[in-house]
């Protein structure tokens, strides 16, 4: 290749990347619309824009993975813990972390209830824009327990833990116990974004090791107000109607609510939910 051969290359490969930019840019402009649900952008959702950044959120987290990288991403946050929980943890963060154990603790913003509820949509708008899986690796968040020498396990917040003992899970495509398995792991929202496996390990909602023995217990106290009579009964009705049965501590309910998301029922088939109790039943 001469000179001027290479010369007409390099302009001709130019001018081919700009038009491919240029149409990729078109593309995704067109897209946006559909990507983002502008036609859900209400003026609650515009008030928690506001409150966002008035109160410079963005200082500390990240949404799309732009912002500082000092507390979580909270792309997917009103998927992975729902309005309740995030009401209550706006309105006061020192009961869901602690500022020893954590070594940093969010700042109470003494928000007014209609600036929370903006904030909420705000961040449940954001929850539903296909982001594309961007960021691939998002700062998640570890909703640790405060309990007194209750462990914090990252591996548990990543949805790495290992099943305790007593778990008979194995690869087959048949076995409900597998299959519940891999519901708990890929469900929306994940069963791993507030629930740890690890006997001590709390998260957002309390560890599910040892979840068997204590089902039972609950079953036979004259205090539990449910319909469930057996063991998977009370398992599937604890993950389709959470509010049945209350853990005790007011990071996990208020007001006699769970913040455990009550769209299980919907956004599983009733198939997927015997599968997950099938599995969960396994932790004794």
């Amino acid at each position: 290749m001469n000179k001027r051969q290479a010369r007409y290359f390099a302009i001709g490969s130019t001018l081919l990347a700009t038009l491919i930019f240029l149409g990729l840019t078109v593309d995704s402009h067109r897209q946006f619309p559909k990507l983002t649900n502008a036609q859900n952008i209400t003026p609650a959702v515009t008030l928690g824009k506001d409150v966002w950044h008035k109160n410079n959120c963005i200082n500390c987290h990240t949404l799309f993975g732009e912002g500082a990288y000092y507390a979580p991403d909270l792309t997917k946050i009103a998927q992975q813990r729902g309005a309740p929980y995030l009401r209550a943890f706006l309105k006061d963060p020192s009961k869901f972390y602690d500022e020893q154990r954590h070594r940093r603790l969010m700042p109470r913003q003494d928000l007014s209830d209609a600036d929370i509820d903006g904030l909420i949509a705000f961040l449940d708008w954001v929850s539903r824009v296909d982001n594309q899986d961007w960021p691939p690796r998002p700062i998640t968040v570890t909703g640790s327990g405060t309990g007194a020498g209750k462990p914090t396990l990252e591996a548990a917040v990543a949805g790495t833990s290992t099943p305790a003992a007593g778990s008979t899970a194995d690869a087959s495509a048949k076995d409900p116990v597998a299959l519940g398995e891999r519901v708990f792991r890929t469900a929306a929202p994940a069963c791993t974004a507030c629930h740890s496996l690890t006997a001590g390990a709390d998260m957002a909602g309390p560890s599910l090791a040892g979840i068997a023995t204590r089902a039972q217990q609950t079953l036979a106290s004259p205090g539990y107000k449910g319909s469930a009579t057996d063991l998977e009964a009370f398992i599937r009705e604890s993950i389709t109607q959470p509010s049945a049965h209350l853990v005790a501590g007011t990071m996990y309910s208020a007001d006699g609510v769970s913040f455990m998301p009550n769209t299980y029922d919907k956004d599983l088939t009733p198939e997927q939910v015997n599968h997950l109790a099938a599995y969960l039943a396994t932790f004794k």
